[in-house]
This record gives structure tokens, C-alpha cells and sequence, in this order.
């Protein structure tokens, strides 16, 4: 395994973290409550905050590092079922990030398990996993308060 690797890993993240923003400022335009509006846009800034931690790092390993997001992603095709979930309101756009969430962090597992060579760049996909986690949480604990009022 060498830098190249790391670097290609970097950028499947880069790239599937970008589509998880344009999902979350998908959602935020589609909020009917003000509340879960702020927090699709809260998580939106959060996770630029994330790829700009992977960018950087692919940047000092001497890679290009993506600054798009991918039209044929997993993650992109879930955060595009929204459209048809919004005849459901907010409780099935929270529905469907959660979803999201469950396919963003389960990639960064599969990186963490991927032959990483730099000890620097495990450790950064470990701090962006950490973000995606409690991201993750706070979904899953958004979708679940929602049941509950149902």
C-alpha cells in the first residue's frame, strides 16, 4: 500500500462527505419547522469542516484532493429519495438523513479498515469518523424523538 492509496481513500471520503452536505442543504430548504432546518444546516457546516480535514490531509501526502461531489453515489442516490419522502414532511426527510447517516458512517468504517499506510492519515479519518458519529447520533436520536411524538 503506498500514498497513492491513502490518497484514493481520502478522496472516496472527500467526495461521499460532499454528497452528505448537499443532502443536508437539500433537507434545509425542504424543513416545514424552523428547528429541523437549522439543524440539516448545522450538520451542512459541520461536515464542510470534515472534508476540509481530509482535503488538507490528502494535500499534505502530495494528492489533488477532490472538491466535488459524486452523481452516482450510494449516499447521493439516498439523499435524492428525499424528493419522493416529502410528501411525509419533516419526519420523512429525518427518516431519510438518517438513513444517509447510516450509509456516510459505515464508509468511513470500511476506510478505517482499509490498509491506511500513514499513521497522520488514520488519524484524521478518525477525527472526521468521530464528527460523522455524533452526526450519525443526533440523526438517529432526531428520527426516534419524532416516532415518539407520532
Amino acid at each position: 500500500m503506498s500514498t497513492m492509496h491513502d490518497t484514493g481513500k481520502l478522496d472516496d471520503l472527500i467526495i461521499t462527505t460532499i454528497d452528505s452536505i448537499k443532502g443536508y442543504e437539500h433537507s434545509a430548504e425542504h424543513a416545514d419547522a424552523r428547528r429541523y432546518a437549522g439543524f440539516f444546516r448545522a450538520m451542512a457546516g459541520e461536515r464542510r469542516g470534515v472534508v476540509e480535514l481530509l482535503q488538507e490531509q490528502s494535500r499534505a501526502l502530495g494528492g489533488t484532493p477532490a472538491d466535488y461531489g459524486s452523481t452516482a453515489a450510494t449516499i447521493h442516490r439516498r439523499w435524492e429519495d428525499l424528493r419522493h419522502a416529502l410528501g411525509g414532511g419533516d419526519a420523512a426527510l429525518v427518516k431519510e438523513v438518517e438513513r444517509g447517516e447510516d450509509y456516510l458512517k459505515e464508509e468511513y468504517e470500511r476506510a478505517l479498515n482499509d490498509g491506511i499506510t500513514s499513521p497522520e492519515t488514520l488519524a484524521v479519518i478518525r477525527r472526521a469518523y468521530e464528527s460523522v458519529v455524533r452526526g450519525h447520533d443526533r440523526a438517529s436520536h432526531l428520527k426516534h424523538e419524532l416516532e415518539a411524538a407520532d
